[in-house]
């Protein structure tokens, strides 16, 4: 997924803000669903809801306005509860990187009760039962 940088995005200094690669964690985790043709609001329609439990960021090099990034995302299942969702983001011309992450997603019911990942989900994003990562 691409992130352009505008200017909004950037701190006094004209760098990226660092909490804002959390927003784009948070959008290439909705992008990447859909490109898997799972849509949010339907699974929680549906009675499944993801909850952030833990996010973890490890900035490389400064990205500023006016760059172009690229959010790679990569997914895998642990213990059939949760999701973790890594990203790598790069700069998109000189392919320089810019941040490392990863945030993991708890399942939960419409009461906020921990539940099994339906298998459909699991099956839909191609990570089978033993946890394999599946890449965006």
């Amino acid at each position: 997924m691409e992130v352009r940088i505008y200017y909004e995005d950037t701190d006094c200094g004209g760098v990226v803000y660092y909490a804002n690669y959390l927003k784009y964690f948070e959008r290439a985790r909705t992008h990447c669903l859909e490109e898997h043709g799972l849509s949010v609001s339907e699974l929680i329609q549906e009675g499944t809801e993801f909850r952030v439990t833990k996010a973890e960021l490890a900035y490389r090099s400064a990205a500023v306005h006016g760059e172009t990034l690229v959010v790679e995302t990569t997914i895998k299942a642990d213990r059939r509860v949760s999701l973790t969702f890594s990203h790598v983001i790069r700069e998109r011309t000189s392919q320089r990187l810019v941040v490392e992450g990863s945030a993991t997603l708890v399942a939960v019911d419409s009461t906020g009760k921990i539940k099994r990942i339906p298998p459909l989900i699991l099956q839909t994003l191609n990570i089978p039962p033993d946890s394999q990562a599946s890449h965006n």
